[in-house]
């Protein structure tokens, strides 16, 4: 027994380092977009379709990920993706032009996309139904260090190195976990892979039918698309140019408020489990207080958070970053609603819509901010215009929410 907790907690820490990868590409284009744009000539609806390709690619590859890992396992599945992914991260250093991009942040979305809900799925095998709620949040609060890396270090990193040489060192790191998990990672204990061998599986329509027919599932994806969109909305690409076109901070400074959006998340996603079993005794309760904070919070974006004091800042972005982290029981809520034979697919459906609401809102906030921008320039205007969409999707979500009982 005691190997058996050890050998799990060496499959966690192994599975967290690829994980800080997946989280470094989502948020990276904030920093360094301003770098990219000019060396590439991209306007702002060119960055946001640059940004968002990849979580589009990342959200329909949810769909065929789900019954692969439940069937071949999220060990194999996450290492033969971790060579997309590195490829991609070469290429995306060595691009010309706006096409090569495009296609490298294709082949990071594809090969980044089955690492959370593998790693999930493989945690339903090690850890209890107890247990699963907590190592969740830990990962995500783990995982979040790839979002410290891609503010602060990566902004220092991109002044001496540039952005192309601090990319290709990722592009290496990527290669060399992606061995390291294959080697290291397995899908199940071993007494519990002999128990199942003769398991049938179930079909993956009969799973799709199983998942997808059901409401309270809907609901939360409707709330799981907004909760992400208005996170990367800041933290993935737009928080970026808002804090230095509209509040005029440096580029460092930059990324020093978004690292306090990523240190929020990863207090809150530490302290969740606490505040479910201690303050709120629900992970309903718990991500919806949280979501019902993220509201207030993103209306700053609205005008607001440019009459404050800049010493303020900090406050305004730690405290997005913990409001944030309540969106992370969506994990145990799934894991708690599906039988563990399919909850690989029901996970990965899940992110899906988790996926679609970063690829949507980055792309269509492009739009508008370039639309109701003055000669190409970006206004306040056009931000608070192009903030208001995630936001009143995220009020109406978590309005359908509420009647849903909890499992």
């Amino acid at each position: 027994m005691s190997n058996s907790k050890n050998r799990r907690w060496t499959i966690f820490f192994v599975l967290s380092l690829i994980y800080i990868l997946v989280y470094f590409y989502r948020v990276s284009l904030a920093v360094v977009a301003g770098d990219i744009s000019r060396e590439l000539s991209l306007s702002p609806a060119d960055l946001g379709r640059l940004s968002g390709i990849l979580f589009y690619v990342y959200a329909f590859a949810q769909l065929p990920l789900g019954p692969l890992i439940d069937r071949f396992g999220g060990r194999l599945v996450i290492s033969l993706c971790g060579i997309l992914t590195t490829i991609g991260g070469a290429l995306f250093a060595v691009a010309t032009n706006l096409e090569t991009a495009m296609i490298a942040r294709v082949f990071i979305g594809i090969g980044t996309a089955s690492v959370l809900m593998a790693t999930f799925t493989i945690f339903s095998h090690w850890f209890t139904k107890q247990e699963f709620g907590r190592v969740s949040s830990l990962m995500v609060a783990v995982g979040n260090i790839g979002n410290v890396i891609g503010t602060v270090p990566l902004a220092v990193a991109v002044g001496i190195y540039g952005w192309r040489g601090s990319f290709v060192v990722i592009a290496v790191l990527q290669g060399i976990v992606t061995v390291l998990v294959y080697l290291v990672a397995r899908d199940k204990p071993t007494l519990e892979a002999v128990k199942r061998t003769n398991t049938v599986q179930t079909g993956m329509i009969a799973a799709w039918q199983e998942i997808f027919g059901r409401g309270d599932f809907l609901r939360l994806g409707l709330l799981s698309f907004f909760w992400y969109g208005n996170y990367l909305a800041v933290q993935g690409l737009w928080g970026g140019p808002y804090l230095m076109e509209i509040l005029h901070l440096s580029r460092t400074q930059t990324g020093s408020m978004l690292m306090y959006t990523s240190i929020g998340f990863i207090s809150g996603s530490l302290t969740i489990d606490y505040a479910v079993r201690k303050i709120f005794h629900s992970h309903k309760r718990t991500m919806l207080f949280g979501q019902t904070l993220l509201l207030f919070l993103m209306s700053g974006f609205l005008g607001w958070g440019e009459s404050i004091q800049t010493a303020l800042y900090p406050l305004w972005f730690f405290g997005i970053g913990v409001a944030v982290s309540g969106g992370v029981m969506i994990y145990p809520i799934i894991r708690n609603s599906f039988r563990v034979e399919i909850v690989g697919t029901a996970l990965t459906s899940l992110n899906f819509f988790v996926l679609m609401g970063a690829a949507v809102t980055q792309h269509l906030m492009g739009l508008i901010i370039e639309h109701l921008g003055k000669g190409g320039s970006m206004t306040p205007h056009a931000f608070h215009i192009a903030f208001l969409f995630p936001m009143i999707g995220l009020a109406a979500a978590i309005l359908v929410y509420l009647p849903v009982d909890e499992k």
